[in-house]
């Protein structure tokens, strides 16, 4: 098992409701390609370094998690064409 880490930057216009879903919706893919969730990190609304879809703001979840290596092609597959999700970058850890 390895160890990755996903950041995900989901748009600032949505409900915290809207935003929860669509992190579980994100774990929810991690599970279902053999991962476990270790650890996810709510690190609140930040400003964006350049505007991305009109936007100045958006909110930014840290995601570890550990699976085999097939695990973070599929998720990366899924998490692309989510459409509250504005960035995402899943590495892995070094050891």
């Amino acid at each position: 098992m390895n160890k990755y880490e996903l950041v995900v930057v989901i748009s600032a216009k949505l409900e915290e409701e809207e935003r929860t879903a669509a992190i579980e919706k994100v774990k929810n893919y991690i599970t279902r390609y053999n991962g476990t969730v270790n650890n996810v990190d709510d690190w609140g609304k930040k400003r964006l370094a350049y505007e991305i879809q009109k936007m100045k703001e958006a909110y930014y979840y840290f995601i570890q998690f550990e699976s085999d290596s097939e695990c973070p092609n599929e998720v990366e597959r899924h998490v692309r064409i989510m459409e509250p999700v504005v960035r995402y970058l899943c590495v892995k850890q070094e050891a």
